[in-house]
């Protein structure tokens, strides 16, 4: 099973349809029948699941929903994008634990899953973004490696060249001839989750 589709209540369709497309989420359906039913497929950039958005899907009140996650691999260049975007994007924040309290700034030490920041569409449905580069083990399909978009492919080697330039200094400081073999075994180990190479 994978999880294809959730409902976002909104209020006003047209309305729903210039947030959403603003963001630049794939419009992938527009189906109205009559006027009591319009559902729109959104889908965001690199992800396998999409929202409904419309009228006639849902009684659950417009607004309400709240803690959908958006996972990001740089919190700082995706907020950026927002604000970009003419999205109001909170502080970023990260929380020292589970369970602890919100603390401004991100993670100190930028580890995967602590660094938030949140979004609201027009009817004050709540996104949350949370940066995410180093999957925990099991958390996902470790045969499966993809990104989202060129900007996380970027991220990954510059995260890739940074412990690159640390492995050539632990075997002498010279060249590794074999540097995209190293990468591409670094940047699919971080994103499955599989232990990194040295």
């Amino acid at each position: 099973m994978k999880l294809e589709v959730v409902v976002v209540p909104i209020s006003n369709p047209d309305r729903a349809k210039r947030f959403y497309s603003n963001l630049g989420w794939r419009l992938d359906a527009d189906f109205a029948v009559g006027d009591d039913f319009h559902v729109m497929q959104f889908t965001p950039p690199g992800s396998p699941a999409s929202i409904h958005v419309g009228k006639g899907m849902t009684s659950d009140a417009p607004g309400s929903a709240r803690g959908m996650f958006l996972v990001v691999s740089d919190i700082v260049a995706a907020r950026a994008e927002l604000v970009r975007r003419g999205v109001e994007v909170g502080e970023i924040f990260h929380r020292p634990g589970p369970g602890k309290p919100a603390v401004n700034g991100p993670d100190p030490e930028r580890r995967s899953y602590f660094t938030y920041a949140t979004f609201s569409d027009p009817d004050g449905n709540e996104w949350l973004l949370q940066e995410v580069t180093n999957r925990f083990p099991g958390r996902i399909d470790s045969n499966v490696t993809s990104f989202a978009s060129a900007s996380d492919l970027a991220s990954a080697f510059r995260r890739a060249s940074t412990a690159h330039g640390e492995h050539e200094a632990r075997n002498g400081g010279q060249r590794d001839e074999n540097w995209p073999d190293w990468y591409a075994a670094y940047m699919v180990a971080e994103q499955s989750g599989k232990p990194l190479p040295l």
